[in-house]
């Protein structure tokens, strides 16, 4: 599409006590993009879970009914594994023989982080899609979100590095050999049953956990993602080690402030030059709304340009289909890694499973 230039006066140029070339940013795809990536993980993940819920089914029955393979995938969700498996890979050289496929999504996710910001948590999380769902729906339903004070919400912020802090203490006091024998054991194998039918069985007190995060879901943007999630804690952390970045051009910018009403992390986006704080997902978000061309991207550093250009620096733009593309290659690459390799399935004999799975709910926490 043409991008039409216009010459006006803006906030910033009065300022300088100048007039200043502006040009309109051409119609935005990022969101529309990063929706369909949303949405589609969102629906791979369910497909992981019924076809999940069948395996346990059929063991529940006595080998009777459809018969399904085992998801790898449905690992995903048990992060807490993930990090005992690599930590025994790091302490041993030796790949995890119970839940490995956990580890290499949780390498995956980490390696987003430090390669695109924390996109895992703004691109494909599927908790992430819920919460922006919920407070969409307040904004649509109650015509506003209610933000938290600035003390409260420093706070608050906080609770969700301390419950990171508290598992990585208890995985790095373990040593390995500890590691390996929770995995291997009752518990470790069927954690992924456990959560399965933690869902299946709630009961009135989760039902009310449940219910009281989805209405603060609903008033306050990203109420679980924000304050409560561990593993968004642990993605955040890492991002800052990333290259990429939300970078302001401040010559450019008009000081219109759309960056920052639109940011869901509410950060003050028309005030810096460039983004580095942990709670960035790199949605976007601001560079959707920012109405004029170049002046808000992410992008990686700044390089040289050529001598006959103009500009002395140019940026390295990251664009919306670049980043879902990254996205795509580095968690299909990790896991076709880890299927080549053989270190994705859980090798665990089919009488064992006999034995655990009906019985899940029996099987208590070894410590």
């Amino acid at each position: 599409m043409s991008i039409q230039a216009i010459e006006t006066a803006v906030p910033s140029a009065e300022k300088k006590g100048r007039r200043k070339l502006v040009r309109r940013a051409a119609p935005d795809q990022s969101q529309r993009i990063r929706h369909i990536v949303q949405f589609t993980f969102v629906a791979l993940n369910l497909w992981i879970g019924f076809q999940f819920f069948l395996w346990v089914r059929w063991f529940e029955h006595g080998g009777q009914g459809l018969a399904v393979s085992r998801p790898p995938g449905v690992e995903g969700w048990l992060p807490i594994a993930g990090l005992m498996n690599l930590k025994y890979l790091l302490s041993t050289g030796r790949f995890p023989a119970v839940h490995p496929a956990a580890m290499f999504l949780l390498v995956a996710f980490l390696l987003m982080s430090v390669l695109l910001k924390k996109a895992f948590c703004g691109w494909l999380c599927p908790v992430g899609t819920a919460s922006e769902t919920l407070w969409k729906l307040g904004r649509n339903v109650i015509g506003r979100n209610f933000v938290v004070p600035g003390w409260l919400d420093r706070e608050l912020r906080g609770l969700k590095y301390l419950l990171l802090g508290f598992f990585v203490a208890v995985i790095a006091w373990m040593p390995a050999e500890a590691l390996r024998d929770f995995m291997a054991g009752p518990y470790g194998t069927i954690a992924d049953v456990k959560m399965l039918n933690f869902f299946r069985g709630i009961g009135m007190v989760g039902i009310a956990v449940l219910a009281w995060l989805a209405i603060f879901s609903v008033l306050i943007q990203n109420f679980w993602c924000r304050y409560l999630c561990p593993y968004g804690a642990l993605m955040g952390l890492v991002s800052l080690l990333s290259p990429v970045k939300i970078r302001r051009d401040a010559d450019a910018c008009i000081d219109c402030g759309k960056c920052s009403r639109a940011c869901p992390s509410h950060l003050n986006v028309d005030q810096l030059v460039q983004i580095r704080s942990a709670e960035c997902t790199a949605c976007m978000a601001c560079v959707a709304s920012c109405p004029v061309e170049n002046a808000l991207q992410l992008a990686l550093p700044p390089e040289k340009a050529e001598p006959d250009v103009a500009a002395r620096w140019r940026l390295r733009v990251i664009t919306p289909r670049a980043m879902a593309a990254a996205l795509v290659v580095i968690f299909l690459g990790l896991v076709v890694f880890a299927r080549i390799t053989r270190h994705w399935q859980t090798y665990v004999p089919r009488d064992v499973y006999m034995q655990l799975v009906p019985h899940a709910d029996e099987v208590s926490h070894p410590m």
